[in-house]
């Protein structure tokens, strides 16, 4: 590149892009700069002022980095590059001066902050503070906020960093969050005291660089240096969401974000976030075996083999729930198939066609979503389907994509063209639609394809797709699902069909589906799964399982990319990894699969589908469309009702139900007294 600048920061000359602020050019150099309000992924404040370097040559004090741009600082007099200093005694001296004051009105509360131990404040105060204070004066009080039952407020404690309000109202796309006052009397603050109306809240816990704003259900459980941290995989939404595990002993504390570009940056949603406690209620921590209608505990032995006599001579179908792994459906499809049954992963009746790849994934890698001009949401509400998604749309928006919506309209946190609500929309806009003249992308909800012409509808989608000239998307819901579909648990029909004269159904963690009662004439139901929710209420005989943090395992997400999660504790009592429960069942039904660890199993899923291999790799699905057919005139319908009540681990956290109350709450409107 030629239009690199050249400067000298402490001594070493760099090359970097002129439209660079300092501080970014300091990180390409490798020379840290201390900040509090700067933040890679929002707008410039510019007023922490802990950023300050030396600009030799420049005005006679310190200049915010952060705030001045690299073609901005003018050469020497000799036209030598300019000349940066980040460790001199000016910028020492200013350095000092900036955490005195922002020390002046923070009380003395580590020993009882949550954010204890990683705290920005207190690592830079040891690293580039005084040990002594001017001041005397009384420290000031603010009130605290009340933001909901997730963030806990300790206003005292806040410096001002604007993080928090600049999160909310760019990335989140919410206006709550503000600062009223000058001088002294400035303060945070929500608009009239309301509570936030985010599904993204959580991330102002890890943006705040003080204790101001800490998670209220993780308050005073632990400190950071007790837990044991394991980076893995979220399941809670098809996006894959790269997260962190905290662990204390056997439990869960907390889940952090961890950074990927490619899928999440650095967010994740509040479902992610706070849905822990619901690994710990309702558990299925010993197999059952129901008698005389009524479910008793029952040994491993002695379930496993009730399990082998329900499915010898019959005929089996199984399903593969939305949280399971891909290993369980591969073991799942090779036991079930091997005993002359199928097995079924589209559980909500997505009409996803079987084997093409561009159909059911897409070709567009999540990232594309940054530099797209021109975006149409066909029958997706984002926002509810995979927040953090949504985010990165809002984000193109604000830098000047177009965003058309097909399906029914809400609140996405960004204006869009509304083209209507229900197919006639898409097969019209199919129809007239152009090159788009700048990058274009189609998302396709599970909304649109759950019916029965969800194939026509995804056809007409792939069309529309091929006229604009760009790149297509399925956005899944699910996070077991692409997985599933790669390695063929699906049956030709769809669910209707493959239930068509079931008589035992082997039913992998798939919650959502209802299945007759064995009074009216129901199948015999096998529930391998980790919590009591609706499959173990209508179960004959259980399986307890692992939950996704309590096992290895490949998922993988909506934009067809495979992640490994990693387990971060063991599951509780008797409950046991999914693919060992398989493997066990097939011992006693006379078929042992071919493999005796999780290794083993993985080498014949690679070599059977070595895609599977290229981990945190998209591959290229190449461009297969659909024959066109007449999709119908119906509306697009909502794939999600409930976006805190989606899974049953979710369905077990008393703070996600609390979550889902006041989400009913807000959308009744409030009447007039008269």
């Amino acid at each position: 590149m030629t239009n690199l600048r050249k400067l000298i920061i402490d001594g070493h000359e760099v090359e970097v892009d002129p439209a660079l602020t300092i501080i970014q050019a300091c990180e390409q150099a490798g020379i840290e700069v201390p900040r509090f309000c700067y933040h890679e992924r929002l707008t410039i404040a510019g007023n922490c002022r802990m950023c300050l370097v030396e600009v030799v040559g420049g005005p006679p004090k310190p200049t915010a980095s952060c705030a001045m741009q690299v073609k901005d600082l003018r050469p020497g007099p000799n036209g030598e590059p300019p000349v940066v200093k980040t460790n001199s005694p000016m910028v020492r001296k200013a350095r000092e001066g900036v955490m005195e004051f922002l020390l002046i009105n923070h009380p003395l509360d580590c020993p009882i902050c949550d954010q204890g131990g990683e705290c920005d404040l207190q690592d830079q105060a040891m690293a580039y503070g005084v040990d002594f204070s001017r001041y005397r004066e009384a420290k000031r009080a603010s009130e605290d906020l009340d933001l909901g039952p997730l963030v806990a407020t300790t206003m005292t404690r806040c410096i001002s960093c604007t993080r928090c309000v600049r999160f909310t109202t760019e990335v989140a796309g919410i206006t709550q969050m503000g600062q009223t006052g000058r001088g002294e009397d400035a303060e945070i603050t929500s608009y009239l005291g309301m509570t936030l109306e985010s599904n993204l809240q959580g991330n102002i816990i890890d943006l705040c660089p003080v204790g101001a704003l800490t998670s209220k259900p993780y308050a005073f459980t632990a400190r950071p240096w007790e837990l044991t941290k394991t980076e893995t995989i979220d399941v809670m939404d098809g996006l894959g969401a790269n997260i962190r595990v905290d662990t204390k002993g056997r439990e869960v504390m907390r889940i952090l974000p961890r950074n990927h570009d490619g899928v999440n940056e650095e967010w994740i949603s509040d479902k992610t976030r706070f849905v822990w406690d619901g690994l710990r209620r309702q558990r299925l921590d010993v197999p059952y075996i129901r008698e005389n209608g009524r479910l008793r505990k029952a040994g491993w032995p002695e379930a496993l083999a009730a399990a082998a006599r329900a499915m010898t001579g019959k005929k089996v179908l199984g399903l593969v729930g939305d949280l399971a792994p891909v290993e369980a459906a591969f073991a799942l499809r090779q036991l079930i198939e091997g005993l002359g049954g199928t097995v079924e992963c589209r559980t909500d009746g997505a009409r996803l066609p079987i084997g093409n790849r561009s159909a059911y994934v897409g070709t567009a890698r999540i990232e594309e979503i940054d530099t797209a001009g021109d975006i149409w949401l066909i029958g997706t509400n984002p926002r509810e389907e995979s927040p953090v998604l949504n985010a990165r749309i809002r984000k193109a928006w604000a830098a000047g994509a177009d965003v058309t919506l097909i399906g029914q309209a809400a609140d996405l946190t960004y204006d869009y063209r509304h083209l209507g609500t229900d197919r006639a929309a898409l097969v019209a806009a199919a129809a007239a639609a152009g090159a788009a003249g700048k990058p274009a992308l189609v998302i396709v909800g599970q909304g649109a394809l759950n019916e029965a012409d969800g194939e026509a509808v995804l056809a007409h989608a792939m069309a529309l797709t091929k006229a604009l000239g760009g790149k297509m998307l399925v956005l899944h819901t699910a996070a077991a699902r692409v997985g599933a579909m790669d390695v063929g648990a699906v049956t030709e029909g769809g669910l209707l069909a493959a239930v068509e004269g079931v008589e035992v159904i082997y039913n992998l963690g798939a919650d959502e589906v209802e299945i007759a009662p064995a009074a009216e004439g129901g199948p015999f139901v096998i529930y391998q799964g980790s919590h009591g929710d609706r499959g173990a209420n209508r179960a004959d005989v259980i399986l307890p399982a692992a939950a996704y943090t309590e096992e290895n395992a490949l998922f993988v997400n909506t934009e067809g990319r495979p992640q490994l999660a990693f387990r971060a504790g063991f599951a509780p009592g008797e409950a046991n990894e999914n693919w060992a429960i398989l493997r066990a069942l097939s011992a006693d039904l006379g078929r042992i699969q071919p493999w005796n660890d999780l290794a083993g199993l993985r080498r014949a899923l690679v070599a059977a589908h070595p895609h599977l291999g290229a981990v945190d790799t998209v591959a290229d699905n190449g461009w297969h469309p659909l024959p066109l057919r007449d999709p119908g005139r119906a509306d697009f319908r909502p794939a999600i009702r409930d976006f805190y009540l989606t899974n049953p681990i979710a369905r077990a956290s008393t703070l996600m139900a609390e979550l889902s109350a006041q989400a009913r709450a807000r959308a009744v409107r409030p009447m007039a007294a008269e």
